[in-house]
């Protein structure tokens, strides 16, 4: 009898520590994706980088938009209504079609910089993206470990028991 219960203190105590195991390893992969969400590395912008964000930001802006528009339609009523030899840019205004001309080859290449740094944001967020699902994937395994292990613990509990049970009829038919 004491053997028995020797045996099945054993088996207990073998049962907790894969519970463990699993729980510890777990643990460990579950920090090490942690980490790498909460301490991404810092990005480092130079002074043209942070330009190219502020008029990417402004030139992509209703306030740009409106102001510009505010800009021209002024340029061209002075242009318009001036005396002759006051105004500046007579019609068909060309000093403004040279200013926005270069207004629009400076801006496009600036605006192509601040989209490619966003397009590197996204690719991170991604990244991170998937390092939570590897996450919740390394969850998911730990806890089909953890159910495999809790039946394989539940059979092996129940072939003993049958076994006894089988001795126990055994004995009695003797008896009889």
């Amino acid at each position: 009898m004491d053997k028995d219960i020797t045996n099945l203190l054993d088996a207990e105590n073998d049962h907790i520590k894969k519970l463990q195991e699993i729980v510890r390893k777990t643990i460990e992969d579950e920090n090490l994706i942690i980490q790498n969400l909460l301490n991404p590395p810092k990005e480092i912008l130079n002074q043209g980088q942070k330009i190219s964000d502020k008029v990417a930001k402004f030139g992509g802006s209703w306030a740009f938009i409106i102001s510009f528009f505010i800009i021209l339609a002024i340029w061209i009523t002075f242009n318009v209504t001036a005396p002759k030899g006051d105004e500046f840019d007579p019609y068909p205004f060309i000093l403004m079609n040279l200013i926005l001309s270069c207004i629009a080859a400076l801006q496009a290449p600036v605006i192509m910089m601040s989209q490619n740094r966003q397009e590197e944001k996204d690719r991170k967020r991604s990244e991170n993206d998937y390092l939570i699902n590897l996450k919740a994937e390394l969850e998911i395994r730990s806890l089909n470990q953890k159910l495999d292990l809790l039946l394989q613990e539940q059979i092996k509990v129940l072939f003993e028991s049958q076994a006894k049970q089988m001795e126990i009829l055994k004995s009695i038919e003797s008896k009889l």
